[in-house]
């Protein structure tokens, strides 16, 4: 240790500069400032200054030369001097017309050491302290220091905790300032016990208290230690379950933490008294703003009577009310309800007042935290600007509409006081999080088939909130190289408007037996259409060219496929155009726990090109958050494509199923098939539809680790190809029997065609329900998120292709 090589000479002296600087500054200073006799000053002398300037120290005071001294102004002097924190001692004489300052500097610290800290990080403990080498050593702000590092200590549960300051001193007024820490024991928890509760047992509210007893397998917990702060938050959390389960009356009498005999632990005691349960009384609105219909406002209100008491009900009440009245045009709103109690009956009446508040405009809008993103990206998305009248319900649109952007892990939209009594200045407070993503996934399937995708997108480039993703995969189905790049404010309008470039290569011949080449482009905008709406329009280019096999497709090289796939071969161009739009009405556009949203897609193709189709999709979810770590979504999508001006839906343009977008089957596992005695490949479909119920639970798992799960179940379906697909043709081979023995020569086989216009027996084209279920985890990991999913089919056909598990990752930055 530094100290043990230290002479004990060096410490003592320490010591005393540490201890005994309080006689140094206050009995010397002052009797000479009250000895002086008054003066003109016709000169200032500083001594004992060594590293600051005469200049310096002369600045500080409140006199010059040629003006009057006297000890009132030799005390301000004093004072002034002390007040700077750079000296120790200061004395003021006045001697024939000098004022003679003489100083005694405080040292600087050369270094910060901490000495017997291992519950706490050293990097911990120097972001808690206030001295910083090459700063100034007081006493003052070393003692707090102490403090500080006590309390440290103490939420984390060492009340034992003790901490001495030790200096050395050093040439040239350096020291070096060490804090010697005793830490002592963790004060556990032995147990948490709970008196006066009747309606709850005491392991239901240990669930709702954040203190834990302590136990050996709680190594990972931080509440298993004594802290009295968190005994106020667990009252306030007993609060909040009682009175929302109708107890009304109920308070905390009590919340006593005891010191074991041995020292060993506190036993926490909480003291209840419960009261009656109530439910809802009668549920009314009082306004005086003739603008609002009191029967509509009491609709709007999410309670009924006879329904259980609750506080959060309230709460939901209050800002339905407040929103209803904002959308009605009234800004200035103030919703008080009032709380009638009736014990006898066992209800509580509850009528919520809606008057006009005071009226406020926002006289500023303040935005920090954004080390990256431009203000103006941000000042955009506010639905409110300075000189508007103030709506907390367009403010909280604000705040979502500023989360939604992904760039700011927390959103914070607060009043401050502006420049008049009617005026308020909002503080957007934001905290940036990654906004580039540099991506890997790989998806293992039944069939040991690897797929490795690697993309790198930038969400906010350069800040201005523009989107620019680039993609390369590479595998043994797919090579695929795409860019696109979106403007989220094009032309500073609220359109977005961006281009995608591709190229992609699917070698689906161990699925599906074909190959497709496809190079393309497409333009794209979106719109509002109203508050909670957008619309989209699009136009795509595409070139595809569709490759099998001639060994498959020639029956005269022993081929054995029908026309339902051999005639899908050759180059095609698309040129299509879309349009869409979206209802979304969630309360958090990322993370969701109540609300819904609609999306609407249809394509049109056919004007120009050689393809004509037309393609129609829908989805839609819900959301309902149970608890923070409950959280129910179902979503439902469909889709159908249908061929016009006499042609049928080539393969490319059929939906594929399965993999990511139905858990538990290989990609395009389900759907339309074409079996032979030799393969099985898929054929898409026009028609599809999948619902997914997903609940997000609890792992019980410290939430520093980012680990959270998932049950989910998918059901859906997949089918109905066109007619002509699945009947022979002439020249096709049956496909149950494609070769069959020579009449001419029996050593020799010859290939058994089929009857034109029969029904291939070979496709199976069933609209039958599948369905899954199993576990997803995901895992905020160091080198990003990591999703694994683990599948079980519940209902499927013999010759759908199946998988148990799947995983993919990204690393961002």
């Amino acid at each position: 240790m530094l100290r043990n090589r230290v002479p004990c000479a060096a410490i003592a002296s320490g010591l005393a500069l540490l201890l005994g600087s309080t006689a140094l500054v206050a009995v010397p200073g002052v009797a000479a400032a009250q000895q002086i006799q008054g003066g003109v000053v016709q000169r200032i002398l500083v001594q004992g200054n060594e590293r600051i300037e005469q200049s310096t120290v002369v600045s500080y005071l409140p006199v010059s030369p040629g003006e009057q001294i006297d000890s009132a102004r030799a005390d301000l002097a004093l004072k002034a001097l002390f007040r700077t924190d750079l000296f120790s001692d200061v004395k003021i004489d006045f001697q024939n017309g000098d004022l003679i300052i003489t100083v005694v500097e405080n040292p600087i610290i050369n270094r910060v050491i901490f000495e017997g800290n291992s519950g706490l990080k050293e990097d911990k403990l120097r972001d808690e302290v206030t001295v910083r080498p090459r700063g100034i050593f007081t006493r003052a702000k070393v003692q707090g220091d102490v403090s500080r590092i006590v309390e440290l200590y103490r939420r984390s549960g060492r009340i034992s905790a003790t901490v001495t300051p030790q200096i050395i001193e050093l040439p040239q007024k350096r020291v070096d300032l060490i804090f010697k820490i005793d830490e002592g024991p963790k004060s556990g928890i032995l147990s948490v016990n709970f008196l006066g509760n009747k309606a709850f047992g005491d392991n239901d509210l240990r669930d709702v208290v954040v203190t834990e007893e302590t136990r050996w397998f709680k190594f990972f917990s931080n509440n298993a230690n004594y802290d009295p702060d968190r005994l106020e938050y667990d009252k306030e959390q007993l609060r909040k379950h009682y009175r929302n389960r109708g107890y009304y009356d109920f308070r905390v009498s009590s919340a006593v933490a005891e010191l074991a005999p041995d020292k060993n632990g506190f036993v926490v005691t909480y003291t209840l008294d419960e009261g009656p349960r109530y439910k809802f009384g009668k549920i009314a609105v009082e306004t005086e703003l003739q603008k609002l219909d009191k029967d509509v406002l009491v609709s709007l209100v999410p309670i009924r009577s006879g329904g259980t008491y609750q506080d959060e009900a309230i709460e939901q009440s209050t800002d339905a009310l407040t929103f209803a009245a904002g959308a009605a045009g009234f800004a200035f709103v103030d919703v008080r309800p009032r709380y009638t109690p009736d014990r006898e009956k066992g209800v509580v009446d509850v009528t919520f007042q809606v008057a006009e508040g005071p009226r406020v405009y926002v006289d500023r809008i303040d935005i920090v935290g954004n080390t990256q993103t431009l203000d103006y990206v941000i000042r955009r998305e506010m639905s409110v600007v300075e000189g508007d009248a103030y709506n907390r319900a367009l403010v909280d649109r604000s705040k979502r509409q500023i989360r939604s952007l992904g760039f700011f892990k927390e959103v914070d939209i607060t009043e401050v006081p502006g420049s008049a009594p009617d005026r308020t200045a909002l503080q957007v407070k934001v905290e940036e999080q990654p906004t580039g993503e540099l991506s890997f996934s790989a998806g293992y399937s039944s069939v040991d088939q690897l797929v490795l995708d690697l993309g790198i997108t930038q969400r906010n480039f350069r800040g201005r909130g523009q989107d620019v993703r680039a993609r390369v995969s590479v595998g043994s189905l797919r090579q695929q190289l795409d860019f696109s790049f979106t403007e989220p404010r094009f032309l500073q309008r609220d359109v977005s408007a961006g281009v995608d470039l591709y190229g992609y290569r699917y070698d689906l011949s161990e699925f599906s037996a074909y190959k497709t080449t496809t190079y393309g482009t497409t333009l794209r905008a979106n719109f509002p259409l109203s508050i909670d709406s957008r619309g989209a329009v699009r136009y795509t280019l595409r070139s595809d060219d569709i490759e099998i096999d001639n060994a498959l497709c020639d029956p005269s090289l022993g081929g054995g496929f029908s026309s339902a796939l051999c005639d899908q071969v050759g180059t095609f161009v698309t040129s299509l155009i879309g349009y869409g739009a979206r209802l979304d009405r969630r309360n958090d556009y990322l993370n969701p726990t109540r609300g819904f949203y609609i999306d609407f897609n249809q394509d049109l193709a056919g004007l120009g090109g050689d393809v004509n189709f037309v393609r129609t999709d829908l989805e839609a979810a819900w959301f309902h958050g149970f608890t923070k770590d409950f959280i129910l979504s179902v979503t439902g999508s469909t889709g159908y494509v249908l061929g016009w001006a006499g042609d049928s839906v080539r393969i490319n343009d059929r939906y594929y199923r399965g993999g990511l977008t139905f858990r538990g089957f290989e990609t395009a596992g389900i759907g339309p098939r074409e079996s032979s005695a030799f393969r099985a490949d898929a054929l898409g479909g026009k028609l599809y539809a999948i619902s997914t119920v997903e609940l997000t639970v609890p792992t019980f798992l410290p939430e520093q680790y980012g680990i959270k799960a998932a049950l989910f179940s998918d059901v859906g379906t997949l089918g109905k190809l066109d007619k002509e697909d699945k009947l022979y043709r002439a020249g096709d081979v049956d496909c149950l029997n494609p070769s069959i023995v020579s009449p001419t020569d029996p050593t020799q086989t010859i290939p058994n065609l089929a009857v034109p216009g029969t029904r291939n027996t070979c496709i199976r084209d069933d609209l039958s329900l599948r369905a899954s279920a199993g576990v997803s985890v995901f895992w905020k990991s160091p080198m990003g998120p990591i999703r694994f999913d683990f599948s079980r089919v519940l209902a499927k056909e013999d010759y759908d292709k199946t998988e148990t598990f799947r995983f993919s990752t990204s690393t961002r930055f």
